[in-house]
């Protein structure tokens, strides 16, 4: 089977480190600069590039297929980053409203609870596993590219732990805007 690459959008506007980050951040200009640089060392053999929907990952792929030739084959909901409450966008730890740091203390034994229009653990891990099926699918033409979020490629590398230890793991988990990794776990279910 074909390889698949993972890696993280630039920098978006209004980036903070530790903070929420509203799903319609588009890059920066410095994040178009790191994706054009990016693009100079996208690894040797991948056929294409599917990314999140969300403007941060998708104008990076858009970036990265312009300089590469490479096609963008899809760009899909189902690669977008973990869907954090409205209420706790542009805030960081310290600053959280008391309804998130609840369900923050019951994540944990609760995957499936929900805080506000926040999406739950066990949504997104079933998301991620979902998204796993689908690249795989289309690895089989070629290696591939992902383009997508810090929390949402953590919990793709990490499918074989429960709901919430994948997304706690992937929360401590720090990649670097453009960071490009191999996904070692090729089949859904590892």
């Amino acid at each position: 089977m074909a390889d698949i690459w993972l890696m993280r959008h630039a920098a978006y506007q209004g980036h903070q480190t530790g903070h929420h980050a509203h799903p319609g951040a588009p890059l920066s200009d410095e994040g178009r600069e790191q994706a054009r640089h990016a693009a100079r060392s996208v690894p040797d053999g991948i056929v294409g590039i599917v990314t999140s929907t969300m403007p941060r990952a998708r104008e990076t792929a858009e970036i990265l297929a312009n300089h590469t030739s490479l096609p963008l084959v899809a760009a899909l909901p189902i690669f977008a980053e973990w869907q954090a409450p409205s209420i706790v966008y542009g805030r960081g730890p310290g600053t959280y409203p008391e309804r998130y740091t609840a369900w923050q203390a019951r994540r944990r034994e609760e995957p499936e609870l929900r805080c506000g229009d926040g999406e739950s653990l066990a949504d997104l891990h079933a998301r991620a596993m979902d998204g796993l099926t689908l690249l795989n699918a289309t690895a089989r033409q070629g290696s591939l590219l992902l383009i997508s979020h810090a929390l949402y490629l953590g919990v793709l590398t990490r499918l074989g732990n429960s709901a919430a230890v994948a997304f706690e793991d992937a929360a401590r988990d720090l990649w670097q805007f453009t960071e490009t990794r191999v996904l070692t776990t090729l089949t859904a279910g590892n």
